[in-house]
């Protein structure tokens, strides 16, 4: 049998992370405790910089993948994709990071074992 962490414990892994080398993380929408989508708004110095999911590859392998309007896009759009996204998964984690190498970080975290 293959163990595997809960949402609420990856999330919080993350955020400890992520604000031991002094940057900023925070919850802007909790999901479903166990299995909940986790999408991870990453931010520099402030401003946009991605959207990034936990998705399963077809190995059974869990993977980040861009997602979303990309860099550069208008606030209100990606406030309309985050928006379209939790109306379809009410159980949608949304995660903000405001770190440097913040895709890094997520992915270690969340796509680890």
């Amino acid at each position: 049998m293959n163990a595997r962490l809960t949402t609420t414990m990856l999330v919080g892994a993350l955020l400890r992370r992520v604000e031991a080398v002094g940057g900023f993380a925070m919850i802007l929408q909790k999901g479903d405790p166990i299995g909940g989508v986790i999408l991870v708004q990453l931010l520099d110095r402030g401003g946009f910089s991605g959207l990034f999911e936990r998705m399963t590859d077809v190995e059974g392998r869990q993977t980040l993948v861009r997602s979303g309007p990309k860099d550069g896009k208008q606030e209100f759009e990606i406030s309309d994709y985050i928006a379209k996204r939790r109306r379809s998964d009410p159980d949608l984690w949304l995660i903000e990071l405001d770190v440097a190498d913040g895709e890094r970080f997520a992915a270690e975290t969340l796509c680890a074992g």
